[in-house]
């Protein structure tokens, strides 16, 4: 019979993976995971997008009438940033009741929390409505790796509700905004900088532009939990050099969008208010998650966590977008609850922490949410 790791043993083997994104190289971590599901009784497949790319599903049970109950986290993380770190960001050290490490928090402690809790279960998942366990990769530039297998769909069969490990330092989140990234482009004609009336300046153009953007009505209400949609300019790009017209510019726009929003009328939308001289085209396009706090099961994840310190929840969404996005898409929304031991303050941190006794608590969450639902 197979040996089950604890919850902080696997974390620190999963640390040990470098899959900074990118390049992610996701697959030996995939591997890893998947190799210790398959000995513990789950049928599992790899998904492989670009080389050494690869998610990983696996699943147990299914069959009896109910859809399973699906478990998401990916296993991407992203780079280490210029300031240093005290801690070793692969060694997975302990101290004083934190574990460091990049992904400590975001948020390879909610895969192998749900990972363990499933294998846990193992013996009596098989005969029952199940659980499917979505481990991707490439959710830190855009959820590539979500997309894909929502694009395959076959692979990811039906779930009848979700549960996403991202950190929420185990505090249900019923939803969060979606995420809309374009890129504008303004264009000009280059000429020395002593005669600019001979060029055509691209700067202003995308000065113009900026301008507009700050003053863009989405024309939306606010949203009752998530509040207003936002645009922010978060980068600004132009020129060569200083004696020269510049004759192209770019914009990076981030903008975030709640329930209901279009995002293909708002490019609409902006690309009229821009008019001819900007050029977008989307990084990233990921739409809002929410599900109704009065739906029966999220009102069963609150009942479960009353028990718990801090007694039972409020309805509150994430700041983060989530791989939720894309896998619903192909799940046909099922409900969704974002919970996972990580700290969402410490995720892409400098020395990233998750606090140790989250994961065990995470464990025994999902463990619970596994028996109840496959009761």
């Amino acid at each position: 019979m197979q040996s089950i790791p604890e919850a902080l043993e696997l974390t620190r083997q999963l640390l040990a993976f470098d899959t900074i994104n990118p390049p992610g190289n996701e697959r030996a971590c995939a591997q890893h995971l998947g190799e210790l599901l398959q000995r513990g009784g789950f049928e599992v497949s790899y998904h492989e997008f670009a080389p050494q790319r690869a998610s990983v599903v696996a699943r147990i049970g299914g069959g009896k009438g109910k859809p399973p109950l699906g478990f998401t986290g990916h296993i991407d993380v992203v780079p280490l940033g210029a300031a240093a770190w005290k801690h070793e960001p692969f060694a997975g050290t302990v101290e004083g009741g934190k574990l460091y490490g990049r992904g400590a928090s975001d948020m390879k402690s909610g895969v192998a929390a749900f990972t363990v809790a499933a294998l846990q279960r193992a013996g009596s998942l098989r005969q029952s409505a199940g659980v499917i366990l979505v481990i991707t990769a490439d959710e830190e530039c855009g959820c590539g790796g979500a997309f894909h297998l929502a694009r395959e769909r076959k692979a990811l069969g039906e779930i009848g509700a979700l549960v996403v490990g991202e950190p929420t330092a185990n505090y249900p989140l019923i939803g969060h905004k979606g995420a809309l990234w374009l890129t504008g482009v303004t264009s000009g004609v280059t000429a020395h900088g002593s005669m600019p009336e001979q060029g055509d300046n691209a700067v202003y153009k995308a000065a113009e532009a900026v301008l507009k953007l700050k003053a863009f009505d989405f024309g939306a209400n606010a949203h009752a939990l998530m509040g207003k949609p936002t645009l922010n300019v978060g980068s600004l790009h132009g020129g060569l050099n200083i004696n020269s017209v510049p004759d192209a510019a770019e914009i990076q726009i981030d903008i975030r969008t709640t329930p209901g929003m279009n995002h293909g009328e708002l490019r609409r939308r902006l690309s009229e208010s821009l008019g001819s001289q900007v050029k977008l085209t989307p990084m990233i396009d990921v739409g809002p998650v929410y599900t109704d706090p009065s739906d029966p099961w999220v009102q069963s994840v609150y009942a479960l966590m009353a028990s718990r310190p801090g007694g039972r929840p409020e309805p509150r969404s994430a700041t983060y977008f989530t791989d939720a996005a894309a896998l619903n898409q192909a799940w046909r929304d099922p409900p969704t609850v974002i919970l996972g031991p990580g700290e969402p303050q410490m995720a892409h941190q400098t020395d990233e922490y998750c606090y140790v006794e989250r994961i065990d608590q995470a464990v025994e969450i999902y463990a619970q949410l596994m028996r109840d639902w496959c009761a």
